[in-house]
């Protein structure tokens, strides 16, 4: 495990009490609340598992109410937990038990973007709510951003009830363009960071999506979130050789996945993550994190969908680690 600069993490193996007979061979997203649970959305059998600060196993819940695509997680201020879908193209607001309380998008009704379900990279055109959202993040006056996604290239705002502001983005490598919005974040001063994935950057907006800045010390970052003091959080996939960045162009040799956290201005402050991704502590499929509120750190892997279907892992390798800081 490689590591930089200020902040040291180590992982700690064991911390997850998986409850016999459950399994999460791919686990898209993690999202931690206010009393430090972790609630983890899966594919699988069990799509949200929950755990106290401590690891114990507390409950699941949305059974049957998910498809196979569940892909982020966030938990809002109020507690209430936002689950986004990229298989029936929704982003649902639940009770921490899972009442559903809110439905943004129409259930398993694309938006018109001529995409044909394979190719994330061109878009033919973009279009409203949604094609295969990916996550959402809620702004410091209750506004909603969602990327969307596989199969359409933008940013939708919300108002906090549900109600669509403005959408951004198109198609391309140009600031402001897209090619797979996948993870989004807010900053506490309300600026949209945005994981433009295949691109190889963050790119960052103001609220109302005005294009400010990008961020190109990353490597096909899955998603971002920020602690208490503004430090942002990265994920970020493996490249593997013969795959095709859009920054980069053809890979020649693998980049490994990896986690890193930059400072407010994007100074890089560590970085992990190793060629063994079947190693403690390195990764497979590094595709959603969260904070808790001691800084340690919550990284969830699609372990299956990314590296064990395609014959680059082994059955039975890690898709959720967490990561202690060092005190």
């Amino acid at each position: 495990m490689t590591q930089a600069n200020a902040r040291r993490y180590q992982v700690v193996e064991g911390w997850e009490q998986l409850p016999a007979g459950y399994q999460h061979r791919d686990v898209a997203g993690v999202a931690v609340d206010g009393e430090d649970r972790v609630f983890l959305i899966c594919r699988g059998d069990h799509p949200i598992i929950v755990y106290n600060a401590k690891g114990d196993f507390l409950r699941s819940w949305g059974e049957g109410e998910f498809t196979y695509r569940t892909h982020g997680l966030t938990i809002a201020p109020d507690g209430t937990v936002w689950a986004t879908d990229d298989g029936n193209h929704t982003v649902r607001q639940f009770t921490p038990a899972g009442k559903l309380l809110l439905t943004l998008g129409t259930l398993n009704t694309p938006s018109d973007t001529g995409y044909d379900g394979k190719d994330s990279i061109n878009i033919p055109r973009a279009a409203g709510p949604f094609n295969r959202p990916t996550n959402l993040a809620i702004g410091p006056r209750g506004d909603l951003y969602v990327s969307d996604g596989y199969g359409n290239c933008r940013v939708h705002q919300f108002s906090p009830t549900g109600t669509l502001k403005r959408s951004w983005g198109v198609s391309g490598t140009g600031p402001g363009q897209f090619h797979l919005p996948h993870g989004i974040a807010v900053a506490a001063d309300g600026r949209v960071f945005v994981c433009d994935r295949e691109n190889d950057r963050i790119q960052v907006f103001s609220p109302d999506g005005e294009y400010l800045a990008e961020w190109t010390d990353t490597q096909r970052p899955t998603h971002l979130v920020f602690d208490a003091e503004g430090r942002a959080h990265v994920s970020e996939l493996w490249w593997h050789k013969g795959q095709t960045s859009q920054r980069h162009g053809p890979i020649t040799n693998p980049r490994p996945g990896r986690v890193s956290v930059f400072d407010r201005d994007g100074h890089l402050l560590a970085r992990w993550g190793g060629p063994d991704a079947t190693a403690a502590g390195s990764f497979a499929a590094p595709h959603g994190l969260a904070v808790d509120s001691r800084g340690d750190v919550y990284v969830s892997e699609v372990t299956w969908t990314f590296a064990v279907s395609r014959g680059l892992a082994p059955e039975g390798t890690h898709t959720f680690q967490k990561f202690a800081l060092s005190r």
